[in-house]
């Protein structure tokens, strides 16, 4: 079963140190991001299930991040829990009328309140939750929530990085991923490879998905997209093993 993703999203490194670890030790994924841009890269390319999100940010605030989370409907169901030291009701009115699930007061004077605040907010919305747990395309399955991916039924041994990769690029259908960005997703921000290292785990991918391995297209001088189901191979496109 795979872990809850939380995406932190603050700029001062003390709190968002601290964060990290009280929700690893939680039993949380956890990914950052310190500016307004660079949360909805992070959120789109994660996907994760909680967003705790600082309203002050450098480049754009939290309050305009929350808002185009909730318009983009590769995100609109993440749940935001929204930090802040504005503490006026009319701050509060304005982070939950632009989408916010929960509005928590800084500074945190207790991480095992916040903890039980994240869990209940997780549990209030649980159903929602189940249903972006798996997700179809073409006749390929990933349910990341018992960490499975499925062709037509017959399941897929891949490794957890295999995984990732599938699950990233099925989610968003006809997306360019650059290399980059894959690294970041299944390897994790923070690992230090060669960005063509997500070439091996391609190829490796494509052998374990048999006749189903074109789906996974090479944009030339891009990356790889998982091919939209109305599409069909072009000539901007090559599919050939050799990546």
């Amino acid at each position: 079963m795979s872990k809850t993703k939380v995406l932190v999203v603050e700029d001062y490194l003390p709190l968002v140190e601290t964060l990290e670890y009280q929700l690893k030790r939680a039993g949380y994924e956890v990914f950052r991001a310190t500016d307004g841009r660079e949360a909805l890269k992070q959120a789109k390319l994660q996907l994760p299930d909680l967003i705790v999100l600082d309203v002050d940010l450098p480049i754009l605030s939290g309050v305009e991040v929350c808002k185009q989370l909730r318009a983009n409907p590769a995100t609109q169901s993440c749940l935001i829990m929204m930090l802040s030291a504005l503490g006026e009701e009319s701050d509060q009115v304005v982070g939950f009328a632009m989408g916010a699930d929960d509005y928590v007061l800084k500074p945190v004077e207790s991480y095992k309140v916040l903890l039980q605040k994240i869990k209940a907010l997780l549990r209030r919305r649980e159903p929602a939750v189940d249903d972006a747990e798996s997700v179809t395309q073409s006749g390929v399955t990933v349910d990341r929530r018992r960490f499975v991916a499925t062709i037509d039924g017959e399941v897929l041994k891949l490794t957890k990085s295999e995984f990732r990769l599938l699950e990233t690029l099925i989610r968003q259908p006809g997306r360019a991923f650059d290399r980059n960005e894959l690294v970041e997703a299944a390897l994790g921000e923070d690992t230090l490879v060669l960005e063509r290292t997500i070439d091996v785990h391609i190829r490796a991918l494509r052998k374990k998905m048999n006749d189903a391995a074109d789906l996974i297209e090479t944009v030339r001088g891009i990356g790889y997209r998982f091919r939209e189901h109305e599409s069909s191979p072009s000539n901007e496109v090559a599919i050939a093993e050799n990546v």
